[in-house]
């Protein structure tokens, strides 16, 4: 929805006005800019940092709710009182702005500038679902568009992320990249009211000299430390680009790394069939990838797609390979061929012509095997060959059953029967509830009737695979009697020591790279990070142990990628960053020149003379030569010695020195969960690295979360469903866009921004605001004085949320912030307010009530309240205040509130089934209850005799656990012979008590009070005190407390009432209606007829008025007068002012006889009655 579909932009523009204020202001004061403290106080202080975002583009919503999790947290912790530092630069190392870069260039050198295209193709890539462990490149596969780097021109891209056309030509030079998008950054971010220090930003690669030599120096030490190391390695490789494609040069497949499989050869059998005439006298081998290879021994047959196109190419060791030319790729970067990346295509076939060929297979106990068709299988992984086990793979034996079963299929392909019917299934594996042959097992329990039935065969493969992986043991070979877990590396070794298999590798999954090609897995020499070390692993272990990860999955996910995370290429030879200090060719890749960033952030201001490249004077006159690997160890290290040769000044070199070791460690690191598996697990690795004999510099804190969804559904350009920030501001204001992420969730689960709620935010605000300032207008109008019951909830109920509050930010749960110090706070004022419409809200807990909302609401809305601090008439700025401090809280007085609520909600309800129209029986006419206007409720003192057994039962199976189970209830509440006649209605009860316990309600009864037998509080007493709030909530002219023990409470209602349940009968009482006119000339108060009913007080028709008349505030400047002569007085033609001869003014405490048959009034005057009429008179003065 764009502004212009809703109803009006006024209130999100009011509030955009406001934060321009706001920010404006904050500037001027420079109030985000940090210093260490220099007055010798001990200070606490708080550090946090999100991953600095790559500049490719404009900032968008999924950037923004990360790290509005440390904004969200800096705010918090400065109002808590420490020192807070929330830095920011921007990333630029990498291929992903070189490439578009030259792809801009190609681009207009192809199709010219402005650029004319052909017409778009949809690119589609196809990735694998399957079980993991894998197995075999058969089963369904799932499509996903790619990305627009590989779908889309980047003169389109360039035009689609809002850069003007005339200017798109300039970013075919990689520099103008890192001049024009930062800035765009840093005033998107600024338009957030993001609490950052911008003197301290900067950017990445050698354009920033500063920040090129702090890389420098980390590389130095650490190849001086020997974690750095160079040799071939499997690594995920662009051919177009010649290098190493890491996660951040993808435009799909990120995450994706090289994936192993034992590559079976099955040699083609002499002598050789025609379709390989050409290659007499040479080894031919059908090529297999597959990840168990422990299962050879019971291979049946291979199959082959009849429609896939394979080659054969020639290798240096194994003779010739059958298989997929997009494996051949694949296998020619791995040593396979005699130069990398070439093969030599030998001939070409379609899988039909290669069916029916026989084979030899390493390991199995058939002499020859055959090649069958299979349908399934899919040319985009593994080598188009597949190994078939029918003992164990429901796949496999399907796809046999059905060949074995159908002869016209066999015949369609030229398959004779010696090829299929003589083989049968080897037992090869037991696996506990299979058996010996699991594919035959779940293949006759699922009924499966062909290799069509897809569903069934998935639920079939889920069943035995895995189980047969862990919990299979090997029936034959060498390693008989063997789990197979523990031997499937040794079987694998075997195959390969006797020429049987070798190693192959190929990606996880399809992989296409920022430039738009297709990955593949290259044997490559390089420089790469050794985080297989067991030194610098036992390292990280211990790191981790000691940090705060917030949720017990992400140090789970950091735990499994610490084990099986070994070599991490480091370098590459194409596109940004700083170059490795010892071999220059080598540029360091994006995930590892950003490890240990957050060290430079705390004397970044000092360097970079407030720009992003550090090409400015800075504060202390230093130059990027200056900065010497041993500058930077005494800067970084605290017991390095003071360089004996420098340019440098010893008080700068301090400043910069205490500056460090005053902000580091890193509290916080905020960051996306898909970074565990690399950037965040590298940046536990380099700070061991880096600081190995100081631990206390070690990060404390990591906070991931999940990705972002937009209305329910995953963001997506190609799809519309997709938000800038710059976007989001536009359209819902900082801080309506700011609650709606703190709400969108706070698990590592994925979040879900909702744009209903950004809309509702901006009401929420905005409505706030506008109610503070009604209330400073009107704040003379307040109650003072002393504080009454409500006031004294109200002030517990603050408390209670500063507390709630306060724990959930220290936990940086800030949707439960927002719950707890937002929306329940104000549903607390709300309730307060209705509670004294009759008398009013006390001043004095009004402003402390806008006070602490602001203050709580800060983190997550600061322009909205610090608007609302400024409204208050503070001078200084609300981050310069503290947190609030929580008073006593009065439990009892906030459940006996709550009590109140609850029974006035239940009231009401009553009140509407009371007056609903009732269905008549045949033949009669509906008829409707007449209004009442009098409740009697009924309040129990103790529980029915069969709720008190159950209660007390319910305490006596309560173990140290809680309650047991319902079922273990209910068999003791079964044997209780009291209970018999109720047992429809226990159960019932039982799970009433238990939510009670659960949710903490109905005043006392919950919590650990579930099962109390009485109330903390007086119960009828809290019902009478309130009597103005629910004669006013319910619209009654009268209400009387009665307890069930009086012995005028129904069978029903005796039996029902209990502690904490009141239950309430309505009346429709007979009245006398009693005119009242006011003489008052051009008062605005006018005659109103309201019905009096015996035993009324004066005080309680003057409260009926008020509440007739809402100008009427103060009950004691209303007075009631009687006329002396009741028939004649109302007669004669009023004078004004006569009234107060003519009439006499009742006292308060007066009551009203009241005779409905005969409509006659009297007032009960010391021990008289007196004949009043039916008019009386009221004056307000």
């Amino acid at each position: 929805m764009t502004n212009l579909d809703r109803k009006g932009t006024f209130k999100v523009e009011y509030l955009q006005e406001i934060e321009k204020k706001v920010q404006e202001r904050w500037d001027r004061a420079k109030i985000f800019e940090m210093e260490v403290p220099d007055d010798g106080k001990r200070h606490e202080k708080f550090m946090c940092t999100f991953p600095y975002p790559y500049m490719n583009g404009r900032l968008h919503l999924g950037h923004t709710f990360s790290l509005s999790k440390c904004e969200f947290a800096s705010r918090y912790y400065r109002l808590k009182g420490r020192k807070v530092l929330f830095p920011f630069g921007f990333h630029c190392t990498g291929m992903p702005i070189k490439a578009c870069a030259d792809k801009l260039k190609r681009e207009m050198e192809l199709y010219g500038c402005p650029p004319v295209f052909p017409e778009e193709k949809e690119v589609e890539i196809k990735e694998q679902a399957d079980i993991v462990p894998k197995d075999k490149s058969k089963g369904k596969k799932s499509k996903a568009v790619a990305k627009a780097g590989a779908a889309k021109y980047q003169w389109q891209i360039m035009q689609s992320i809002g850069v003007p056309e005339d200017e798109i030509k300039e970013f075919a030079n990689e520099s103008y990249w890192l001049e024009y998008f930062p800035p765009l950054a840093v005033a998107d971010l600024k338009r957030m009211g993001i609490h950052v220090d911008w003197r301290r930003k900067f950017i990445t690669t050698d354009a920033n000299p500063f920040y090129d030599s702090f890389v420098r120096w980390q590389f130095h030490h650490l190849k001086e430390r020997k974690k750095i190391m160079y040799g071939k390695r499997y690594t995920i490789f662009s051919p177009l680009d010649k290098q190493p494609c890491m996660d951040h040069d993808r435009s799909t497949g990120e995450g994706a790394g090289p994936q192993e499989y034992t590559l079976i050869k099955m040699e083609v059998l002499e002598p050789l069939p025609n379709v390989f005439k050409s290659f007499k006298g040479k080894k031919v081998n059908f090529v297999a990838a597959t990840l168990r290879p422990e299962t050879m021994y019971g291979q049946t047959n291979c199959w082959v797609h009849p429609d896939i196109k394979y080659i054969a190419f020639e290798t240096v060791n194994d003779g010739i390979f059958i298989c997929t030319k997009r494996a051949a790729r694949n296998m020619s970067y791995q040593g396979f061929t005699e130069k990398d990346g070439e093969f030599n295509v030998l001939e070409h076939f379609v899988g039909q012509n290669l069916l029916g060929i026989a084979l030899k297979s390493p390991a199995t106990c058939y002499q020859k095997i055959y090649s069958l068709p299979m349908l399934t299988i899919k040319e985009d992984k593994g080598t188009g060959i597949v190994t078939s086990v029918i003992s164990d793979s429901p796949d496999d034996y399907a796809a046999f059953v059905d060949l074995q079963k159908k002869p016209a299929f066999r015949e369609k392909y030229g398959i004779t029967d010696d090829m299929v019917l003589p083989y049968k299934p080897v037992p090869i594996l037991e696996i506990p509830e299979f058996g010996n042959l699991s594919a035959v097992h779940v293949y006759d329990k699922l009924k499966i009737q062909s290799q069509n039935d897809k569903d069934k065969l998935v639920q079939a493969k889920e069943m035995v695979y895995l189980k047969g992986f862990y919990d299979g043991v090997l029936l034959v070979g060498e390693f008989k009697g063997s789990k197979v877990q523990d031997v499937k590396k040794n079987i694998q070794i075997k195959l390969i020591e006797q020429k049987d298999a070798c190693i192959y590798y190929e990606p996880e999954k399809t992989i296409i790279s920022r430039s738009g090609d297709e990955c593949v897995v290259a044997l490559c020499n390089q420089w790469y990070l050794d985080y297989g070390n067991a030194e610098w692993k036992a390292q990280a272990e211990k790191a981790l142990a000691q940090m705060n990860t917030y949720h017990d999955e992400v140090r789970k996910n950091f735990q499994a990628t610490l084990k099986w995370l070994h070599e991490y290429a480091c370098s590459r030879t194409y596109g940004l960053g700083t170059k490795l200090p010892w071999d220059q060719q080598w540029v360091i890749e994006s995930l590892s020149d950003s490890t240990i960033y957050n060290a430079y952030y705390t004397i970044s201001h000092f360097l970079q003379g407030n720009t992003f490249r550090g090409n400015a004077e800075n504060e202390l006159k230093i130059k990027p030569e200056d900065m010497t690997n041993e500058i930077w160890d005494y800067v970084f290290f605290k017991d390095a010695q003071l360089p004996k040769s420098t340019k440098i000044s010893k008080e700068s070199l301090d400043r910069m020195k205490k500056s460090f070791q005053f902000w580091y460690p890193v509290d916080l690191r905020v960051s996306g969960k898909d970074l565990i598996q690399n950037h965040l697990t590298f940046y536990i690795y380099n700070h061991c690295a880096i600081w190995q004999n100081e631990e206390d510099k070690w990060p404390k804190g990591i906070r991931a979360n999940g990705h972002l969804m937009l209305n329910s559904a995953k963001m997506s350009k190609s799809e519309g469903n997709f938000l800038t920030l710059t976007e989001s501001i536009d359209k819902f204001s900082a801080d309506g866009m700011r609650l709606t992420l703190a709400d969108a969730g706070d698990s590592v689960e994925d979040a879900n921004f909702v744009e209903s709620t950004a809309d509702a935010a901006i009401l929420r605000l905005y409505t706030f605001i506008e109610w503070v300032k009604e209330i400073i207008v009107t704040k003379s109008s307040l109650r003072t004085g002393d504080y009454n019951f409500h006031d004294k909830v109200f002030v517990s109920e603050m408390n209670t949320k500063i507390n709630q509050t306060d724990d959930n930010y220290k936990k940086m749960l800030f949707k439960e912030a927002l719950k707890t110090g937002f929306f329940e706070l104000q549903a607390a004022r709300d309730k307060y307010r209705e509670l004294c419409s009759e008398n009013g809200m006390h001043v004095e807990l009004v402003m402390q009530y806008i006070a602490t909302q602001a203050k709580l609401m800060s983190p997550i809305c600061p322009h909205v309240a610090e608007h609302v601090w400024e409204l208050l008439g503070n001078k200084e700025s609300i981050l310069h205040e503290q947190w609030p401090v929580a008073g006593e809280i009065d439990e009892v007085s906030i459940k006996a509130s709550n009590y109140l609520m609850e029974a006035a909600h239940s009231f009401r309800i009553y009140l509407k089934n009371h007056c609903a129209v009732k269905k008549p029986k045949k033949g009669e006419v509906a008829k409707q209850e007449p209004k009442p206007n009098k409740a009697i409720i009924w309040v129990a003192k103790a529980y029915p005799k069969w709720q008190h057994i159950i209660l007390t039962t319910m305490e006596e199976l309560k173990g140290p656990s809680g309650l047991p189970d319902n079922k273990t209830i209910s068999a003791k509440l079964s044997s209780l012979p009291d209970l018999q006649k109720y047992m429809k209605r226990a159960m019932p009860f039982v799970q009433a008590v238990r939510e009670r316990g659960a949710e903490g309600r109905s005043g006392g009864s919950g919590g650990s009070g579930a099962l109390a037998a009485a109330l903390p509080f007086d119960e009828a007493g809290v019902l009478r005190d309130n009597a103005p709030y629910l004669l006013q909530t319910l619209d009654l002219e009268s209400i009387e407390v009665k307890y069930t023990d009086s012995g005028e409470a129904p069978e029903k209602t005796r039996e029902e009432c209990a502690p904490g349940q009141p239950h309430v009968s309505f009346v429709a009482e007979g009245r006398v209606p009693l005119a009242l006119n006011n003489p008052a000339p051009r008062s605005g108060l006018f005659s109103l007829s309201l019905g009096l009913a015996d035993g009324d007080t004066v005080d309680k028709l003057k409260a009926r008025i008020a509440k007739e008349l809402k100008t009427v505030k103060d009950l004691n400047s209303l007075k009631l007068w009687r006329y002396n002569d009741p028939v004649m007085g109302p007669r004669k033609i009023p004078v004004i002012g006569d009234y107060k001869t003519k009439c006499s003014q009742l006292d308060n405490d007066s009551v009203f006889k009241v005779d409905v048959a005969s409509n006659k009034v009297e007032l009960v005057h010391n021990g008289s009655n007196i004949d009043i009429g039916v008019q009386l008179i009221y004056t307000y003065e």
